[in-house]
Formats: structure tokens, sequence, C-alpha cells
């Protein structure tokens, strides 16, 4: 790739595809807020719940950064590798360190390559999309007036084939190995952390934040569910989705206004599980989604609320981490609740077995929850 260059002079290499959505070389992002992102998301399991891998590369053009992270969970240790590095010129090159991505067949196919057992996880895998990508619709989120999320995603469900080797342990990777991708872009908080100001100094104290995603892959289609809802349970994002293959013929289906029932364990905002309600032409359709195994992706992922590690922060050139987490430490324990937590997700649809993820995070107040404030829990 290069040394990354400061000057910012001159096209580089994606100047050569017509690709240019505005009168500027691909060197630089539309807009000028430090917190534009470009990132790839991954996720494998074996649908046993055992063993879950959550993987994914991203670059901030404004930042001059790019890295990756690879976790995967075993039973309650989290093992995670990650790379940070100066942002070179050809971004056609995902790659940082030892970890890289080759797009072999645009929205069909992705090889994903670590080469890091010396720091306790390599694999090299290749996903094969079951269906086509679903695009989303575009996320928007304001705090205090200003945008803090502006992003566009597609997501995908598929299977994997390869290995994967954690602490020094080969497993081998077949078609019953499943998993879903997105590719995100935009705007949302990275690097390092920006002055709090005014939201620090008076916290909104009916502050709510509730956010279910759900990508399955059935073996003749595939659904994808998004919900977020504010303190008050209003609704602020939804999606219910049913793609088929492409040689179906069928058009991708609207399935209405998701409704969410959550199974959480009691004491905790942890859910075992959910019944999904979705609607077809007047036809009530019901999903029934178990939780099995999960990451929690502020416990080395590096995702918001990660206090080691977060994407896009400047570490030097070369930089590389290798880290362990044990989910039963009281102090990493006490903080998974505060972020996003992905779970290996079984479902039923009117007879057929589907797998996927069931991403999941609530904080503060969730009225029809019963949740009143942050430390609110399930009965």
């Amino acid at each position: 790739m290069g040394e990354a260059t400061l000057k910012g002079e001159g096209p580089v290499p994606l100047d050569e595809y017509p690709v240019h959505q505005v009168p500027m070389s691909m060197r630089h992002m539309e807009s000028s807020d430090r917190n534009c992102y470009d990132r790839s998301y991954f996720n494998a399991h074996d649908r046993t719940g055992e063993v879950f891998l959550v993987t994914g590369l991203g670059v901030y053009p404004n930042l001059g950064v790019i890295d990756a992270f690879a976790t995967v969970a075993r039973g309650r240790r989290q093992h995670t590798v990650r790379f940070s590095d100066a942002l070179g010129e050809d971004r056609t090159v995902q790659q940082v360190g030892p970890y890289r991505v080759e797009v072999e067949k645009p929205l069909e196919r992705v090889r994903l390559v670590c080469q890091a057992a010396s720091h306790g996880i390599a694999f090299d895998l290749t996903f094969s999309a079951s269906f086509p990508a679903a695009e989303e619709p575009r996320h928007v989120m304001r705090q205090s007036g200003r945008i803090v999320l502006d992003a566009q995603r597609f997501a995908q469900v598929g299977t994997w084939a390869g290995t994967v080797s954690v602490d020094g342990e080969e497993l081998a990777v077949s078609e019953r190995w499943v998993g879903t991708r997105d590719r995100s872009w935009g705007i949302r908080p990275v690097g390092e952390p920006e002055p709090p100001g005014r939201a620090a100094a008076e916290p909104d104290p009916d502050f709510g934040f509730w956010w279910t995603y759900m990508p399955l892959r059935f073996e003749d289609f595939a659904l994808v569910v998004i919900a977020q809802e504010d303190g008050a349970g209003e609704r602020t994002l939804s999606e219910a989705l049913r793609v088929w293959g492409r040689g179906s013929m069928r058009q991708v289906e609207q399935l209405g206004w998701p409704e969410i029932e959550l199974r959480y364990r009691p004491g905790t905002r942890h859910p075992q599980g959910a019944t999904v309600h979705l609607s077809r032409r007047g036809k009530v359709v019901t999903v029934e989604v178990d939780t099995l195994g999960y990451v929690a992706l502020n416990c080395g992922p590096g995702y918001g609320g990660d206090p080691d590690w977060g994407h896009g922060q400047w570490r030097g050139r070369r930089w590389s981490e290798a880290v362990v987490v044990d989910l039963d430490d009281p102090a990493v324990a006490e903080r998974v609740p505060f972020g996003v937590v992905d779970h290996v997700a079984r479902a039923r649809w009117d007879g057929a077995e589907g797998w996927g993820m069931f991403e999941h995070g609530t904080f503060g107040r969730h009225a029809p929850s019963g949740f009143a404030d942050w430390g609110s829990v399930a009965p």
C-alpha cells in the first residue's frame, strides 16, 4: 500500500473507476466531519452457540486511520486481536497488518484472512451469499441538534468455509457454519472521544435507547428485521424484509411494522429470546427467536463503551494487540449491559428453521419494557 501521506494531493487508484459521487478525488470524503467511516462487519457460527466469530475492517479517511478486529467467543471467554495503521492511498486494498478482506465476487463471495496465530487467532474463511444483499433504510440520529449518526448499510446472510484457529486449536469450517455480514458507511462516533460538553453537564433524565437487529437465514429466504426506539417506546427506525433467492423471480417483500416481544432473563436486560410479529397483506406471521452464545461488542471488538480501544483511534503505525476477556470477571460483567451484544440466533417461522444473529442493546429508560432508568432490570 505504501506509506500514507498527509499532503492530500493528486489522484488515488480508486479514481480510475467510475464510482465518483461528488466532483473531487476519491482520496477525500465529501464531508469534512471527523467521524466519517466506511466499514465491513462479519459474523460466523456453527449453530451451536459454543463458538462465535465477530470481525470487521474499517477506514476513517478524515482521521487517516485503518483498523480491523477479530473476536472469537468460546464459553465465557472472548479472544480478540486488533490491528491499526495509517490509511494508505489505495482503498481497493483492504488490509491492515496480517488482516485482509478480499472481495472475490462483489455481493456474492468475500474472503477473510487473518494471519495472527502468534496473537492467538488465525483464519482463512470464505463467505458465500445465500441470498441477495438487502439495502437498509438510511439511519440518522441527532444529539442536541447535531447529527451523530448518518449511515447507509446493506445486510446479507450466507455460509462459510475454511478454517479458524483459536489459541492454537484449529476448527474446520464447513457449510454448517452460517453467518451474516454488512457494509456501512457515513458518519458515526469514531476515533478519540470528543469533549462531552453540555450533554454531560445536563444529562437527559428520560434518555433511553432500545435497539434490535435480526438478519436471519432460512432455507428458502432471508429475513432482516430492525427496530430502534427511544425511552418512551417511540419507533425511530423500523424495517422488516423477506429476501428470496435470485432464481425465485420473487421480489423483496415488505413485512410491515415489526412488533417485538422480548423475553429478558430476570434481574438483567439479557435477551433470552423474542416473539416477532410481522404482517403481509393483512396476514400476521409470528417468528420465534432463541438466543444462544454471544459476543459483547464493548469487550474487545472496540464498539461503543469499550474502555480499552475504539475504532478509528490513532495508535501509531503497524499497531497490534491481543486481549482475552473473561465474561465472568465482575469488572467485565458490569460493562456488558451498557453495550450492544451480538447473539447467535435460532429462529422458527411456520415450521421452517432459521439461523443468524440477534443484536440487542438497551440503555436508560424504555417504558414498554418496564425500564424506568439506567438501573432498571427485568423482574
